[in-house]
C-alpha cells in the first residue's frame, strides 16, 4: 500500500478534524487539551511532509474529504480509529525497528510522535469517560458504544488497505521492503508484539487515569488461543486418519 501517503493523509485529517471540533467543547479545561491535540497532529502531517519533501518519497496530499454536520461523532469515530491504528502501529513499529527500515536516528524522532500519539489516546478514552458519565451511561452501554465504534474503525481500516491495492494491483509497496518486515513473520509474533509495546508505552502514563482495555484483552485472548494451538498441532499431525 502507499504507506507514506496514507500517513501524511491520516496525520492531516486529524488535525483537521480536532481543529474543527475544538470550538464546540464547552469545558474550557477539556476545551484546552483537545486544542492541544489538534497543534500536535498539525505537527505531525508537518513532520511527515517535510520527510516526503527532503527524500523524494512517491506520495502527494490527498484532497480532504467533507466532514459530517456533527463534528463530534466524527472526533469519536477518529478516536477510536487513533486507538486501533496506534495498538497495530506499535507492534509494527517494534518490528520496523529491528528491521533498520529507516536510520536509527529517524527512529528517535518518531518515537516522540508514538509517545504523543499514545498520550492522544489515554486523553480521548478518559475524554469518553468523561463525557459518557455526564450524559448517564453506565458501563455495559460504554462498553457496547466502544465495541461499535471499534468496528467501525476496523472497516476504515480495511477501506483504506483496499485502496491501497486498487492503484498498483497491490504493488505499490516493494517486495524488497516488504520482506523486511515478513521475514520471520508470525501473526502470534505480531500480535504478542502489539500486546507488550502497548503495555510498555502505557506504562509510562499515571495508573489512575484510564487506558484502552478491549484491544489488549482482545490480544491476550488471542495469544492465549495460538499457544494452544501450537501446542495441540504436533499431536494432532500424528493422530492417526480413522
Amino acid at each position: 500500500m502507499p504507506f507514506w501517503q496514507e500517513v501524511y493523509h491520516t496525520e492531516r485529517r486529524a488535525g483537521a478534524i480536532v481543529d474543527a471540533f475544538t470550538p464546540q467543547v464547552t469545558d474550557p479545561v477539556v476545551r484546552e487539551a483537545v486544542a492541544l491535540q489538534g497543534r500536535e497532529e498539525r505537527r505531525h502531517a508537518d513532520l511527515i511532509r517535510v520527510m516526503i519533501e527532503r527524500y523524494g518519497l512517491d506520495a502527494q496530499a490527498q484532497p480532504m474529504e467533507a466532514f459530517p454536520a456533527d463534528l463530534e461523532t466524527a472526533f469519536i469515530d477518529f478516536g477510536f480509529g487513533e486507538c486501533l491504528d496506534a495498538f497495530l502501529g506499535f507492534g509494527a513499529f517494534k518490528t520496523a525497528r529491528e528491521s533498520r527500515f529507516l536510520p536509527e536516528g529517524m527512529f528517535e524522532i518518531f518515537d516522540v510522535l508514538m509517545f504523543e500519539e499514545t498520550r492522544h489516546i489515554v486523553f480521548f478514552i478518559n475524554y469518553m469517560a468523561w463525557r459518557e458519565k455526564r450524559r448517564g451511561l453506565g458501563a455495559a452501554r460504554r462498553a457496547l458504544k466502544s465495541t461499535r465504534f471499534y468496528g467501525r474503525a476496523g472497516r476504515r481500516l480495511f477501506g483504506m488497505v483496499k485502496r491501497g491495492q486498487e492503484p498498483n494491483d497491490g504493488k505499490d509497496f516493494a517486495v524488497t521492503q516488504a520482506n523486511m518486515f515478513l521475514d520471520g513473520f508470525s501473526f502470534r509474533g505480531f500480535v504478542e508484539d502489539c500486546y507488550r509495546e502497548n503495555a510498555r508505552r502505557m506504562s509510562a502514563f499515571d495508573p489512575d487515569l484510564m487506558q484502552p482495555r478491549l484491544l489488549p484483552a482482545m490480544a491476550d485472548l488471542a495469544v492465549r488461543g495460538l499457544r494452544v494451538w501450537d501446542r495441540a498441532r504436533p499431536h494432532l499431525r500424528r493422530a492417526p486418519r480413522p
